[in-house]
């Protein structure tokens, strides 16, 4: 169940982003209805989690001695990364999906798109049954 749930968080949170940022943007596979455009966000948001919780994790290990140098700063930087790198994975092997004009357009939208999701996960916590009070 909450797997599901942070699905359609993050999918949320791309599509908002993707609504605030200018940068960054999604093409469904397939343009027409609303049913194209949601699949896609879920197809980017799979994958968006897939690259987060791989590489993410694996980057976030290794770079340890950055994050405490920089106290921390190095995520913003690591984090448009992330989001380049699920961008190039979309358009490469699909050829839709997520689209990101520039580096800096990646860092604003990965800032962007961990607010929103911070902000929806806070909001559904007693859904997801992580409120403990």
């Amino acid at each position: 169940m909450r797997l599901i749930v942070r699905l359609l968080i993050n999918a949320l949170a791309l599509w908002l982003t993707t609504l605030i940022v200018a940068g960054v943007t999604i093409q469904a596979y397939a343009p027409g209805t609303n049913v194209e455009f949601i699949i896609t966000l879920l197809i980017v948001a799979v994958i968006f989690g897939l690259v987060n919780t791989i590489i993410g994790n694996l980057i976030r290990i290794v770079a340890f001695p950055l994050y405490i140098l920089t106290l921390g700063l190095i995520a913003l930087i690591v984090n448009g990364l992330l989001l380049l790198l699920v961008s190039w994975i979309s358009s490469t092997f699909l050829g839709f999906g997520l689209y990101v004009e520039s580096f800096w357009w990646g860092v604003l939208g990965a800032l962007v798109l961990g607010l929103i999701s911070w902000l929806i996960g806070i909001l559904l916590r007693p859904v997801m049954g992580r409120d403990k009070r």
